[in-house]
């Protein structure tokens, strides 16, 4: 007989499961370190559940069982037992503060009180254990200090990361100033010194799923460049996305005619990684990053305080303190404001999956083995491929995912949330973020990457109710590799067939061999933040360019050939018209080009098509809006398809009764007519995919069209009339006529 497994249930009880039935067991059999009083073993089947004293959960437990061995005793589901609905962080309340903190397994907490933000060590002050994990310490109001911090110590066997001699933030905190290094390390504003706000009249800005044009950008990127016309001091900040009306930012967006932006990340994030070819700890050595930048911000070291990176006058030289805390806070709640004037929902990108390796990110310091999973030799599992992986599944990390996005809705007035690498997040906290949320917000917006730790579920999203990222689109029309794997708008069915232009088209839903409950979840899409742009993609998928070919001409390599134009036309058409929401890539709508900026580093490659430039804070990211007029016309066709999508409801919102599709006899040309019943407005979408041959389409009923969309132009202004049930469309071109009057 050996021990299966030892698990503490409660702080008290103990279930072994052995691999035989243990006969005739005693509590004189049993020993545990270190010492504790046995009261009771009651013994069912090949279990034994053995009552004690209540167990230090900060001190590692072991029990020995004569004649089965000695095992370690796995407090996991005693954690996950533990659940508090006290206000977290520090609170001020009346005249006293409140720090509370969930630290189940810590053995001391500290709080360090400083004047400045780079003080060392601080006013100190012990915090009491209280019931169910928590931390608790009352002061009283107003302090003479400004910032704050905790240190814990706890257990220190193999895997642990408890150290009393770190400083580490509140995970609650709502402003925090940060060292310019890869530790990051963290100085809490205290709430006394974060301003009170007036939103004035402010609202949130309420859009229908599938009404959504989301517009996803990076704050920094789209007034960082030279070319957005702001100043030095508001160029790649909150206030200068909206502040100035020189062509950039938000002038630029509202030209555009979309109605939501999604934000990447932008809550508190590790921006800077280790040095290059350097080690920064005993299994650190950064290899893979020259750049030393986490440009992108998918490493979030705080869920309720705004990166303040973002904020004018910011400091950000390299070990230096960045001290804009809190006119971030008011900068980025100025910019929701500016957004929702301009009739523009906002979205957040959100990483509640994954944190940073190095940084020192509070909740791998408070207790790793609580908050994270890890392997059963206390390793940080990784499936995300980014970073260490949140436990959602405990109740007090789901308790902080949940209220972080409360947070945003209530405090930040954003509109919705997209949710990185999702499936790593388990359904119930993804359930509980849906119901608490919209109790908020009923409006909310809920959008999924659908795929992750390596889980792909478009069907479980829909059936939770969200909207997902969706690839099926995405792949069919443009394809998985410009080099490798050409969708429709190449002239090629990319292993598919004509039936998938229906699936593609009418929201990849269920009755079109889709994975989703309705078209409103899903988000049809081209270009993201991942992977080459739309441009690039076509670039590379003509021939024009090769990923590993250095680009000399920079004008020349950005403005479209006929051949290039011709086809992003055809993109944006397949995209705008689509049953669905739709997301575009900053710069998409001018085929933006992704070239590496040559910035003198060691190891980089300037010249070259980026496909991944999370890393580069620089001119390789930033929005050059000299692309969009070397590519004018297209930037006016996907403006023009944005108002036609505006101004006819039918392409959003139709059932799927009311498409007819068409079939022309020529092979990639497809195209269908919506609205048949009689309902006033009957729109035709017709595209011929095929590089050579003209399409001829007859139409189900012969009325008269107005053509809004051919291959130069688009937009609700009338380009031709059409009489008659036939209507040609010429090769690798597209056409939409409406008849506004039903015969």
């Amino acid at each position: 007989m050996r021990i299966e497994y030892a698990r503490l249930e409660t702080l008290n009880r103990i279930h072994i499961l052995f691999t035989e039935v243990p006969q005739g067991l005693l509590r004189t059999d049993i020993v545990l370190a270190p010492a504790a009083e046995i009261h009771s073993v009651e013994v069912e089947g090949y279990e034994a559940v053995v009552t004690t004293d209540d167990l230090d959960l900060s001190i590692a437990h072991t029990v020995l069982v004569r004649r089965a061995g000695i095992a370690t005793i796995d407090v996991t589901p005693c954690l996950q037992a533990l659940r508090s609905d006290l206000p977290l962080g520090c609170i001020a309340e009346n005249e006293y503060y409140i720090f509370r903190l969930f630290a189940p397994r810590a053995s001391r907490v500290r709080l360090h009180l400083f004047d400045a933000h780079d003080d060392a060590i601080g006013t100190q002050y012990y915090l009491t254990r209280e019931a169910d994990g928590i931390w608790q310490l009352t002061l009283a109001r107003p302090l003479p200090e400004r910032y704050y911090a905790f240190s814990i110590d706890g257990p220190h066997y193999s895997g642990e990361m408890f150290n009393s001699r770190i400083r580490v933030g509140d995970p609650y905190a709502r402003a925090v100033v940060t060292r310019n290094d890869y530790r990051n390390e963290a100085r809490c504003l205290l709430p006394d010194y974060i301003p009170a706000y007036d939103w004035e009249d402010d609202r949130h800005v309420a859009v229908s799923a599938e009404d959504l044009v989301i517009y996803e950008m990076h704050v920094k990127d789209m007034t960082a460049h030279s070319s957005s016309g702001r100043d030095t001091r508001l160029a790649g900040t909150y206030r200068g996305l909206w502040d100035g009306n020189t062509g950039g930012g938000l002038d630029h967006i509202r030209q555009l005619g979309v109605n939501a932006v999604e934000l990447m990340p932008s809550q508190h994030f590790a921006f800077i990684e280790p040095p290059f070819h350097q080690h920064a700890g005993s299994n650190l050595y950064n290899d893979w990053n020259p750049y030393e930048a986490n440009h992108w911000g998918y490493m979030t070291s705080f869920f309720f305080a705004p990166e303040p990176r973002y904020a004018t006058g910011a400091e950000t030289r390299p070990e230096h303190w960045n001290t804009a805390a809190p006119s971030h806070v008011t900068e980025f709640k100025d910019m929701v404001k500016a957004l929702h004037r301009a009739g523009l929902a906002v979205i957040m990108d959100v990483v509640y999956n994954h944190t940073s390796e190095y940084d020192y990110q509070p909740l791998k310091y408070i207790d790793k083995q609580y908050y994270f999973r890890t392997s059963p030799q206390g390793e940080f599992l990784q499936s995300s491929g980014c970073g260490n992986d949140l436990d959602s599944r405990m109740p007090m990390t789901r308790r902080l995912i949940v209220e972080s996005v409360l947070h945003w809705l209530e405090e930040y007035h954003v509109d919705g949330f997209r949710f990185d690498l999702a499936p790593i997040i388990d359904r119930e906290t993804f359930e509980e973020i849906r119901d608490r949320a919209r109790e908020v917000y009923p409006d909310v917006i809920l959008i999924a990457e659908p795929w992750g730790g390596g889980a792909y579920d478009l069907t479980g999203f829909s059936e939770l109710g969200y909207t997902s990222w969706n690839d099926i689109f995405r792949d069919g029309v443009k394809g998985s590799d410009p080099k490798h794997h050409h969708g429709y708008i190449f002239g090629s069915w990319g292993g598919k067939s004509p039936e998938n232009f229906g699936t593609w088209m009418l929201g990849s839903v269920r009755e079109k061999h889709g994975p989703f409950l309705t078209h409103a979840h899903a988000v049809n899409y081209l270009e993201s933040h991942d992977g080459y742009t739309l441009g690039d993609t076509i670039r590379i998928a003509t021939g024009t360019v090769r990923p590993g070919q250095p680009i000399g001409d920079f004008e020349r390599h950005v403005r479209l050939t006929p051949e290039q134009l011709r086809i992003s036309k055809l993109a944006a058409v397949m995209l705008l018209t689509a049953r669905g929401a739709v997301m575009l890539h900053a710069g998409q709508e001018f085929a933006r080009s992704k070239v590496i900026a040559d910035t003198g580093r060691e190891s980089t490659t300037p010249g070259l098509i980026d496909r991944n430039s999370y890393e580069k804070d620089d001119e390789t990211n930033w929005i050059d809006y000299r692309q969009r007029e070397w590519n004018r016309p297209l930037f006016e066709y996907y403006r023009g398809l944005i108002a036609l999508r505006s101004a006819y409801p039918v392409l959003r919102n139709a059932p799927l009764s009311a498409y007819h599709f068409l079939s022309s006899g020529t092979e990639l040309a497809s195209g269908f007519v919506i609205g048949m019943d009689g309902d006033g407005c009957r729109i035709a979408v017709l595209i011929n995919a095929n590089r050579a041959t003209a399409a001829e389409y007859i139409l189900p009923k012969q009325c008269s069209w107005r053509i809004l969309v051919d291959a130069q132009r688009a937009g609700t202004a009338t380009l031709g009339l059409l009489e008659g049930k036939r209507i040609t469309v010429p090769a690798g071109t597209c056409m939409v006529m409406v008849n506004d009057r039903a015969d």
